[in-house]
């Protein structure tokens, strides 16, 4: 029988699929001795089966019993007791981090005569009224649908009346009278009473959470990280700590490491007198970490020597929950901490400097999506600029944008395509799909570990938090800072490294970090001037990229077109040029000779002489590249695009003809226009895509790849003959059949023959094929009879697998594809495994049995892409070739896949 209930002793951390994240680390933790209070977790495999049949499993609520009587127990306490009660938390915890996404109930067990007994037994009135109107209100809103508003209005009501500003100097007397506010809120809403029985607020509390996992949120967010939707949360029981039982009492989150930074030190935030949710929603401006040293040496003396327990136990920078009862110190929850992008790279070198990982587990601790972050520009120190205000740099980066005070505003402004700034007194769960839009998140309240902060340096978003300067008026739709009033729409721009605001539009340089890919180590530390901290973030980048090149196995190389994206590239770290396309080649000035081709087609002479014509133009642009590439492979693609996409369009043709023959215009143009017409006419086509392309244009039109292939061997001979290394491999598109190769491979070779007799030199030309249709990749081994390598063209590959038109469907239906869980990402940016990839693998399985050594790459968008690159390493490709900018992403993971597939 399915177990669905473990005690906290009786799990560990590498229980996460079953137990999620929070609940095994409190297992963890327990294990390790650490003061964490009594509590059991409900599995993955309970809210699983609940989803799916919306039921409650039988068993779960006879093992929660069990587990429950084993924490009563222990504790000598029963849960909701009137005189001495047992109060539990109800909380969520997936196998992977959601900060806020899910939900929480606190104080569960209090009713009306707990209460009284909480009262009792802690010597403080204010705080048992104070937990009993924080459960209803929490209650009230995740597990029954309340409107939330609707408490948080009567709570700033009653303060108002009472003249006063902050929770804490609301009596007992007032707290009891605002229970019963909230229990007719509840009433009124539901049609129902507040329950009053603790087993029933439990169970009702469980389902909330489990229902949680299909918000709409959380639903954004797991697209957005890539966390599959199938999994489920855990939900953890825990007893309950207070931090509201006074001044002597607290809660708080810390950071081993700044999370932000990646600095060594304290961080972290605190309020003492207050529940864990008053911290993390940033509803009130926290105290420092450091400033409970003053407060209460003992506790932080404690608390810091557990943060290094821990860190070194998880070997990483740890996230850590703490609330401290009347003095006692009690650990909540702890993770591996979620970090910027800089942050992680400083982490990473720092812990294998101080000897707790090896380089290699360095690697795995950063990802090529970080590294993309740390290439985005930055904002310009010498650009004229008007600050606002300078406040909390929860998230860094540099975001320019108009201001939005809410999610529409957000969603609204992005889907014009206009960056926007989305802006709020702080923010919650609800706010997400705002945070998505938008460019960079301001709040005026809230500290580097309130919501807004956590979630922003998840998703990668520059954040400022904590501008308490800031009046940000919802209603009237207003920001005001000082004597200066914005408007929504207003442009801002802000710095999640410094923490500055600015008006308007600040002017954005190349990053450090992107110095130095681009230039090298020492000009990326110059670029960082007096910034160490930048500093050191280009050494720790330089530092991990070079292990990831000294252990990867699969080459990088760059799809390149022109001199400009060669040398880019180059610089990036490209090996070779894995894809030049060549269809540029055929347009500007030289288009004319182009459609001599087309309307020459009865007159192979005239066809010849617009041929012939082309060579030199083209082997001018193969001598530019091949000579940028000295010594390294350049694969160039004989053309691949369907002929009509030279010609003119078809209906503004048809509109100039008849236009002419309506005003009885005569002449040589007219006749010419005419004669394009007809041709374009015959070469039109209902789904070019399928058409006449790739290798069928080739074979349809003699003579146009051996043009290609001429400038391109005559280029490397004379290239050679000045001593120059240039490695040119022949790629021929679309191949579907070993006799179409075979047409084109005969037609190489012999010009090959011809050029190294007319040059007298050996030239060593690769010639391959694409690997883009169905057919290719399942006949992959009589390919390889005729191929000197492949190259996977998954672009094509993934349309010709799906049967998908790109440009057509991408804006269709994609994203109710995604919406409805159709694809969890787009095909188009990761590669398929489950269908194309396992083309993919079955055409390098099929190639290599007919040539064990055969090379083979990938060409398509996927090849920068961080997930498909560990997938192409797997399968055994020699190299993945990407864009320029997406080369060093792709050397970083391709080094991580080299190690992590070790493991």
């Amino acid at each position: 029988m399915t177990k669905f209930v473990y005690n906290f002793h009786e799990g560990d951390k590498d229980m996460k699929d079953l137990l999620g994240g929070k609940g095994a680390n409190l297992a963890e933790m327990t294990k390790m001795g650490l003061p964490v209070p009594p509590g059991f977790t409900i599995t993955t495999d309970a809210c699983r089966e609940y989803l799916n049949k919306g039921l409650v499993p039988p068993e779960l609520e006879t093992e929660v019993t069990q587990a429950l009587r084993d924490v009563e127990d222990t504790l000598g306490r029963q849960l909701g007791d009137a005189e001495d009660p047992l109060l539990v938390s109800v909380r969520s915890g997936a196998k992977f981090s959601m900060p806020g996404m899910m939900e929480t109930v606190l104080n569960i067990g209090l009713n009306d005569s707990s209460v009284n007994g909480l009262a009792k037994v802690s010597g403080d009135e204010r705080f048992a009224w104070d937990s009993y109107r924080r459960l209803i209100q929490m209650f009230g809103k995740t597990v029954l649908d309340v409107d939330g508003d609707l408490f948080a209005d009567a709570l700033e009501d009653l303060k108002k009346e009472r003249g006063v500003t902050a929770d804490v100097d609301l009596t007992a007397d007032d707290l009891k009278g605002l229970v019963e506010t909230f229990k007719k809120i509840v009433q009124d809403a539901t049609g129902e009473p507040f329950p009053q029985d603790p087993r029933k607020q439990m169970d009702m509390g469980i389902e909330a959470v489990f229902r949680s996992w299909n918000t709409e949120r959380a639903h954004i967010y797991r697209r957005r990280e890539r966390i599959p939707h199938d999994l489920g949360t855990a939900v953890n029981i825990c007893t309950m700590v207070f931090g509201n039982m006074g001044e002597t009492s607290g809660t708080g989150v810390c950071f081993t490491r700044d999370p932000s930074s990646g600095d060594s030190g304290v961080y972290g935030d605190y309020l003492m007198n207050a529940q864990g949710e008053d911290v993390v929603a940033g509803i009130r401006n926290t105290l420092p970490l450091s400033a409970l040293k003053d407060t209460n040496r003992p506790v932080y003396d404690e608390l810091r020597a557990i943060m290094r327990k821990l860190e070194t136990h998880y070997k990483d920078l740890c996230d850590i929950e703490f609330t401290i009862e009347r003095g006692k110190l009690w650990m909540l929850q702890t993770r591996v901490g979620k970090r910027t992008a800089g942050a992680a790279f400083r982490v990473a070198s720092q812990l294998i400097d101080e000897k707790l990982i090896t380089p290699d587990e360095a690697l795995e601790r950063v990802t090529g999506a970080q590294l993309t972050q740390l290439m985005f520009p930055q904002f310009d120190d010498s650009a004229s600029r008007t600050l606002l205000t300078r406040a909390m740099a929860a998230s860094p980066g540099a975001a320019v944008g108009q201001i939005a005070f809410d999610n529409a505003a957000a969603i609204r402004m992005a889907h014009e395509g206009t960056p926007c700034i989305l802006v709020r007194r702080e923010t919650n769960p609800e706010d997400l799909p705002g945070m998505v839009a938008a460019e960079g998140v301001l709040t005026a309240r809230g500290g580097k570990t309130s919501h807004a902060a956590v979630v922003a340096r998840g998703m990668g978003k520059t954040c400022v938090c904590g501008a308490e300067e800031l009046d940000v008026d919802l209603k009237n739709r207003t920001l005001r800072v000082g004597d200066r009033v914005f408007g929504e729409g207003h442009v801002i721009s802000i710095d999640g490294t410094t923490g500055e605001v600015f008006d308007g539009k600040v002017e954005v340089v190349d990053s450090p970090v992107t110095t130095y890919l681009s230039h090298g180590l020492e000009a990326g530390l110059k670029a960082a001037g007096d910034d160490e901290d930048m500093a050191d973030l280009v050494r720790s980048v330089d530092r991990l990229l070079t292990h990831a090149d000294e252990v990867r196995r699969l080459e990088v190389r760059t799809n390149a077109d022109t001199p400009e994206d060669t040398e880019r590239a180059l610089g990036y770290g490209a090996q070779g040029i894995g894809l030049c396309r060549t269809e540029h080649m055929f347009l500007g000035e030289r288009r004319a000779l182009i459609e001599r081709v087309i309307l020459a087609e009865d007159d192979l002479a005239e066809r010849a002489e617009a041929m012939e014509a082309l060579v030199p133009l083209q082997k001018g642009d193969f001598l530019q590249m091949l000579e940028l590439m000295d010594g390294k492979p350049m694969t160039v693609r004989l053309i691949d695009p369907p002929l009509h996409e030279f010609l003119p369009d078809l209906t503004e043709l048809e509109v100039k003809v008849a236009v002419a023959e309506a005003l009885h215009k005569d002449g040589p143009e007219l006749a010419k226009d005419k004669r394009m017409l007809t041709a374009v006419r015959k070469m039109h086509e209902a789904n070019p895509m399928l058409g006449l392309r790739g290798v069928r244009l080739g074979l349809y039109l003699p003579g146009l790849f051996a043009l290609q292939i001429r400038a391109l061997v005559e280029a490397a001979a004379e290239l050679k003959a000045k001593g120059k290394d240039p490695r040119p491999e022949i790629m021929v598109p679309l191949v579907g059949s070993i006799r179409e190769l075979q047409l084109v491979r005969d037609e190489a070779l012999e010009i090959i023959k011809e050029t190294e007799e007319k040059y007298g030199t050996e030239l060593n030309i690769p010639i391959g094929c694409m690997v883009e249709l169905p057919r290719a990749a399942l006949t992959a081994e009589d390919l390889a009879l005729e191929a000197d390598f492949f190259s996977f063209g998954t672009n094509d590959l993934t349309q010709t697998t799906w049967g998908f038109s790109r440009d057509d469907v991408e804006g269709a239906f994609f994203g109710l594809y995604t919406e409805e869980g159709v694809f969890g990402v787009s095909p188009f940016e990761t590669i398929d495994t489950h269908g194309v990839g396992r083309l993919v693998k079955l055409g390098v399985k099929k190639g290599r049995s007919a040539k064990p050594d055969m090379k083979m790459g990938i060409c398509g968008e996927h090849g920068g892409d961080p997930d498909s690159v560990h997938f192409f390493h797997k399968v055994g490709l020699n190299y993945v070739s990407c864009s320029p900018f997406r080369v060093p992403v792709a050397r970083l993971e391709a080094g991580r896949a080299a190690v992590m597939s070790e493991d």
